[in-house]
């Protein structure tokens, strides 16, 4: 490997030179430039990206650290970070699926050193597992993490708040028996989630029926798989809130299967508003949440810290969800729904707008 040694003995002169032209700092003459320039492309040499980094105390890197890169709510979520840095001249770090505690460490030891900051988003960060392998002097922004702590930025989707939004929609419809497919056992944001379908329930005089509630893991396929045991319960549900869309997407697939019509036969709903949501047939209903937005505000909150040079300021931020009725609750053909282009509603905080 050419080190800046080889560069500075080949083209005769000192490594501080080869430094000054290689990153274009410092007086050197023009012919001096060239020759080292040439040299330096003859040789093929690569700076190291590292101890450049060390030298100048900055990397122009960011590191995302995202649980998974399957499904489209992560890729929105990546291309929404991807572009803010790339807009910023920054690259992006990815590491997923880290799914202990011990992966975790490891992915955020390789990290240190490497960026300039880090954005989080994972089930199983913890406070302690971030003090004692990041140093404190690097910003960081957690992303839909639960960390009992208020020492770290942090954005977060009011879950339960979009939930119970989403519940009280389906009660509108005269839906008495709502089920619901969960999230992950244990994972913060599926518990949220599943609080906010029972207050709501709750608010409207019914009791939540623990038959109503069963498993999904956030895949299509625990959505579909949970389809075969409601369709066993007695009496059915008449209307199916699953805890994110590609449960939903999956549930829809095996309703079609068994013969049971959406929405005529069965009212369903999902979270997230994944882009193909409203291109499915029927269109999904969903809590949008804005997840190329998220990306979005992850990065621009984490370059401000980097750029702050008193140190950041912690701010814990909960963002709004809504909702985007569309035909699989039942809302298609409804006088206040129509639109030339498609048949869709958003309503915010309880009050419709036509998009």
């Amino acid at each position: 490997m050419v080190t800046i040694r080889d560069v500075a003995r080949e083209a005769g002169v000192s490594t501080a030179t080869v430094s000054r032209v290689l990153n274009n700092v410092g007086p050197v003459d023009e012919e001096t430039r060239r020759h080292v320039t040439a040299v330096a492309r003859r040789l093929r040499y690569v700076p190291n990206a590292l101890g450049r980094g060390l030298s100048r105390r900055r990397t122009d890197a960011i590191g995302l650290l995202l649980p998974d890169l399957f499904g489209e709510f992560f890729s929105e979520v990546l291309r929404g970070s991807d572009q803010t840095a790339q807009q910023a001249h920054y690259h992006l770090v990815v590491s997923s699926s880290h799914n202990n505690k011990a992966e975790i460490r490891a992915a955020l030891a390789m990290m240190r050193g490497r960026v300039d900051g880090l954005v989080i988003m994972s089930p199983h960060i913890d406070a302690e597992t971030l003090n004692e392998t990041l140093p404190h002097h690097l910003p960081l922004v957690l992303l839909n993490c639960f960390v009992q702590s208020a020492a770290f930025e942090a954005l977060n989707i009011d879950n339960p708040a979009g939930a119970a939004a989403m519940t009280r929609h389906l009660l509108s419809h005269g839906h008495t028996r709502i089920a619901i497919i969960k999230g992950v056992e244990g994972n913060f944001e599926a518990a949220d989630r599943l609080r906010g379908y029972r207050d709501a329930l709750r608010g409207a005089g019914l009791h939540p029926d623990p038959a109503l509630a069963v498993a999904g893991d956030f895949s299509e396929a625990s959505g579909y798989d949970a389809i075969k045991l409601l369709l066993q319960t007695h009496p059915r549900p008449t209307a199916i809130f699953a805890c994110n869309d590609s449960m939903a997407i999956g549930a829809m697939s095996a309703l079609r299967e068994a013969g049971v019509h959406v929405p005529q036969e069965m009212a369903l709903a999902g979270f997230d508003d994944v882009p193909i949501a409203s291109y499915l047939a029927p269109a999904l209903t969903t809590v949008h949440v804005g997840i190329h937005r998220l990306g979005v505000l992850a990065i621009e909150r984490l370059l401000k810290a980097v750029h702050q040079r008193d140190g950041p300021r912690r701010q814990q931020t909960v963002l709004p969800t809504s909702l985007r009725i569309r035909a699989s609750c039942g809302c298609l053909g409804h006088p206040s729904l129509r639109n030339k282009d498609r048949e869709e509603k958003e309503v915010i905080n309880g009050e419709g707008m036509s998009m």
